[in-house]
C-alpha cells in the first residue's frame, strides 16, 4: 500500500484546478494576508472571507464540505491562544474559580474568539490551494515567485520523505500483524506496558528505517542529477480566469483595509 496525500484531487478538472500555479500560490498569500489585517471582532469581515474561501471550494468541485471536514485539524493549534481571556486587560465578564479566581475579561475573549476564526479561515484556503495544485507545480510555482532555492528544496524533501515514512510506518504495522495470531473472541497482546514496549521497538526501528532509506533516495537523486534543484517541464500562462481571480483578491483586500484603516 502506498500512501497519497492529496493526490487523487490535483487531476480533476474546475476552474480552481484551471487556474496558473503562480496565481493560486499568490492568491492564497494575499488571501491569508487579508486575514491576519482584518480587526479584532470584526465578524462581518470574518464572515465575507469565509465566504469567499467557501465560494472556491464551490468552483473547485470539491465542495465547502471537503475544506471544512479537513481546516478542523487547525482548530488544536489555535489552542494557543487560549490563554489571552485570562491576560489581556479588560472588563470582567466571568471569573474561574482556580487558583484564587481567575478574571475573564472581555478584550482578551474577543481577540481569542478572533485568532481562532482567523487561523480556520487561513487553513480552508491553504487547504484548498494543496489540493488543486500537483505538488511538483506547487514548486514550480513557488520558484517563479523568486522563493529561495533550498526553501523550496526543504519543502520538497519534506513531502517526498512524509510518504517515505508513512510506506515504512505501514510496512512494520503489518508485519506486526501478522505476528500476533490471535484466537477468536480473545484479544491479541498483552498488558498496557507491554503494548508501550513495543510501540517504542516500532518507533525506533522506524526512525533508523527512516535514516538508511533517506540516505539511497538522496544518492539515487545525486546519481540521476540532482544538483540541489528539482527541474520540471511544467509551463502555465495565465488567462482570463486568474486575471477574474487577482480582480476578486484585490477587491476583497481593500474591502479589508477600508475596514482597519476608516
Amino acid at each position: 500500500m502506498h500512501i497519497h496525500l492529496q493526490d487523487r484531487y490535483h487531476h480533476r478538472e474546475s476552474l480552481i484546478h484551471g487556474l496558473d500555479p503562480r496565481t493560486k500560490v499568490a492568491l492564497t498569500i494575499l488571501f491569508i494576508l487579508a486575514v491576519s489585517l482584518a480587526p479584532f471582532g470584526a465578524f462581518g469581515i470574518y464572515v465575507l472571507l469565509w465566504l469567499a474561501a467557501m465560494e472556491a471550494a464551490y468552483f473547485s468541485r470539491l465542495g465547502p464540505l471537503f475544506v471544512l471536514k479537513r481546516s478542523v485539524i487547525a482548530l488544536p493549534f489555535a489552542l494557543a491562544a487560549i490563554t489571552l481571556p485570562f491576560t489581556v486587560p479588560g472588563e470582567t465578564i466571568a471569573t474561574l474559580p482556580l487558583f484564587g479566581g481567575l478574571a475573564i475579561t472581555d478584550a482578551g475573549t474577543l481577540r481569542a474568539l478572533s485568532i481562532l476564526v482567523k487561523s480556520w479561515i487561513s487553513v480552508q484556503m491553504a487547504i484548498l490551494l494543496v489540493a488543486t495544485t500537483p505538488f511538483h507545480d506547487l514548486l514550480w510555482a513557488l520558484r517563479a515567485l523568486y522563493v529561495p532555492a533550498p526553501l523550496v528544496a526543504i519543502i520538497s524533501f519534506m513531502y517526498r520523505y512524509l510518504n517515505v515514512l508513512a510506506d515504512e510506518a505501514l510496512r512494520l504495522l503489518r508485519a506486526r500483524a501478522a505476528r500476533s495470531a490471535a484466537l477468536p473472541g480473545v484479544p491479541s497482546g498483552g498488558s498496557l506496558t507491554w503494548r508501550g514496549k513495543v510501540a517504542g521497538y516500532m518507533v525506533g526501528s522506524l526512525m533508523l528505517r527512516s535514516f538508511e532509506r533517506s540516505e539511497r533516495i538522496y544518492q539515487a537523486m545525486v546519481a540521476r542529477g540532482y544538483r540541489g534543484s528539482i527541474r520540471t517541464l511544467a509551463h502555465h500562462h495565465p488567462g482570463f480566469a486568474d486575471w477574474v481571480a487577482w480582480a476578486v483578491m484585490f477587491l476583497l483586500l481593500a474591502i479589508v483595509l477600508m475596514v482597519k484603516f476608516l
